[in-house]
């Protein structure tokens, strides 16, 4: 019987993991968008939804994916990787759509389409390769303060703005701390197979402080808008800032030829028209907010 090629076999994982990832995004989204707007970005937040079954679940589920994402980009590299993980927008809006009747026409669709379809091509085309682990106290690691910066600015940008606004912007600071997670989660798994002891350096110690901070950002986007609008900018933020710190602090090298830099404009292009599409939907009222619905 003919085996599976290892490519194949990493496709399927990826998709399983984007699968699982997106419907535990609905979970999460179903239960936070329930919760009051003053919990949002306070550790409150995160204690009620402890209490909730459906967010537990959905939780659970996420945690399945990222771990069939950490076994892919364990096989493979980072850009066969994640524009595939990226499809768990389309899982996500699908699922929500089928079990809870959210809407989802033709607009959000192509929405969707652009915002999946515009991170793939811009992958696609860079195509990182090569690279290395770096040293634990190399100087590379400096490029994850700049990360930390943005992901800081979006947050306080984002305080003051509409109830949409404030959603996208939660959700893209969540979307850079998830690239910067998954790249000290790449950065364990290689240590680990290169012999070396994982708990002797300072990564490992600061991925749960990332991952923590990351799910509150995110389930506040959650709390603040629905799925439609919440969850984008953190499917184009996470591979984009993965891909940018895998070049910074693995030494990945990207594509320069003029089709590849064609090719990443117009991926770039199309996940920022995918997200403006998706931020016209007027489906935004939170069941007993009505007093914030003129901020939108």
């Amino acid at each position: 019987m003919r085996r599976a090629s290892p490519l194949v076999i990493t496709i399927a994982v990826s998709l399983g993991a984007a699968c699982l990832l997106g419907l535990g995004f609905v979970a999460q989204q179903h239960a936070a968008y329930r919760q009051p707007l003053d919990e949002m970005l306070r550790p409150r937040l995160l204690f009620d939804l402890m209490r909730t079954p459906l967010w537990l679940f959905g939780l659970g589920l996420m945690a399945c994916g990222q771990v069939l994402g950490a076994i892919a980009l364990r096989e493979a590299d980072v850009a066969r990787v994640e524009p595939l993980l990226a499809m768990n927008l389309l899982f996500a809006l699908t699922a929500a759509h089928v079990v809870y009747q959210e809407p989802f026409g033709r607009m959000l669709q192509l929405g969707a389409v652009l915002v999946c379809g515009g991170v793939a091509l811009f992958l696609f085309a860079g195509q990182p390769h090569g690279g290395r682990l770096p040293d634990p106290l190399s100087p590379r690691w400096l490029a994850a303060l700049p990360v930390v910066v943005v992901a800081a600015a979006l947050v306080a940008f984002g305080l003051r703005r509409s109830l949409k606004v404030k959603a996208i912007l939660l959700a893209g600071s969540a979307g850079v701390l998830y690239g910067l997670q998954d790249v000290l989660t790449r950065n364990a798994l290689l240590t680990f197979d290169h012999g070396q002891n994982v708990l002797m350096t300072w990564q490992p110690y600061l991925l749960p402080c990332v991952a923590v901070v990351g799910l509150l950002l995110n389930q506040s986007a959650f709390d603040a808008a629905p799925l439609q609008i919440s969850l984008p900018a953190t499917t184009v933020a996470e591979p984009i800032c993965g891909i940018v710190l895998g070049v910074a602090i693995f030494a990945e090298r990207l594509q320069v030829t003029p089709a590849a830099l064609a090719g990443e404009v117009a991926g770039l292009i199309a996940m920022a028209t995918g997200i403006v599409v998706l931020g016209r939907s007027p489906f935004l009222a939170k069941p007993g907010q009505t007093a914030l619905q003129g901020r939108n």
